[in-house]
């Protein structure tokens, strides 16, 4: 008996630590839009692998014969479609650009506990493959996933970095993307992108400069990026803005209108609109004044 509760024991530590190192195998896209997530340990090796041999390979803290001062030891032979990577220090952090086919593809290094040991770089899969470009089936269950890894997005990215190793995000701190509607505002405060779904999704601020409720269609969100228009795929939105007040919308944007795939970047200058259900503010009253001479009013004269 006491044989078996070794074994179960020893079984349970075997799990807990399979589970610690999570999916230490990993494929990701080839998309020179997106910068790509890698975690890297101390004492285990991270292999990068592409479809074919690597043009050239530029990093910031590398350090090939592991003498010279750096942060992560980089291992490559000239001519070969994959090289290794290993940190030095704990907490170090760097970027690796490889040249691969006329383009270049950017890894950000972190240094983990839990690293990726194999990371294989995949192409995209050709028009012909994809059905004439057409866009992936993606499950109402499967966007609701989406969103919930967007809204966990700063959250995941520190703690689980590689869960969202290749999704494509940024924010518009510095040139914000503003749609003003005279009496209230929408604001793209952050965007994302998941290639393999072709969807986009946006959390965007709502502002009312009005003093009464401002009501619209929370299933109504629409992306415009140059002369097309993209309908939602799905939104988490309440449908109501409070008087002066502002609210913030998460909204998917999934392949385009006619079924194919969108490939939308996120440097486009966006633009979202939705549909009002509340009536707009009366116009201010108009005030007309005349420029007509005003003469002056006389009492009739006496007459005896």
């Amino acid at each position: 008996m006491k044989s078996i509760v070794s074994l179960l024991s020893a079984t349970v530590t075997v799990l807990s630590a399979i589970t610690t190192l999570a999916q230490p195998i990993q494929q990701v896209w080839l998309d020179d839009r997106v910068a790509v997530s890698v975690s890297v340990a101390t004492n285990r090796v991270t292999t990068i692998s592409f479809p074919s041999p690597i043009d050239a390979i530029e990093g910031a803290g590398m350090t090939v014969d592991g003498k010279t001062p750096g942060l992560f030891q980089l291992a490559h032979a000239k001519g070969s479609a994959f090289l290794s990577v290993r940190a030095i220090f704990p907490k170090a952090s760097a970027n690796l650009n490889i040249r691969w086919n006329d383009r270049t593809y950017v890894f950000e290094l972190i240094e983990s506990n839990a690293p990726i040991l194999s990371l294989n770089m995949a192409a995209l899969p050709t028009p012909e493959e994809t059905g004439a470009g057409r866009a992936p089936d993606v499950s109402p269950l499967k966007l609701l996933s989406l969103l919930d890894k967007a809204k966990a997005f700063p959250l995941l990215k520190a703690q689980q970095p590689e869960s969202v190793a290749d999704v494509g995000f940024t924010t518009y701190d510095g040139k914000p993307l503003v749609s003003d509607f005279n009496d209230y505002q929408i604001q793209i405060e952050a965007a994302f992108r998941f290639n393999a779904e072709d969807t986009l999704i946006f959390r965007v601020a709502i502002t009312n400069e009005t003093d009464t409720p401002l009501i619209y269609q929370p299933d109504s969100f629409s992306l415009c990026a140059g002369n097309r228009i993209y309908p939602q795929s799905i939104s988490d939105a309440t449908g109501t803005v409070p008087p002066k007040g502002k609210s913030i919308v998460y909204f998917a944007v999934t392949g385009t209108p006619d079924g194919g795939r969108n490939n939308l970047s996120l440097k486009n200058q966006f633009t979202v609109l939705v549909n009002r259900l509340s009536p707009p503010p009366p116009p201010p009253p108009v005030v007309t004044t005349t420029n007509a001479p005003v003469h002056p009013i006389r009492s009739p004269r006496h007459q005896p």
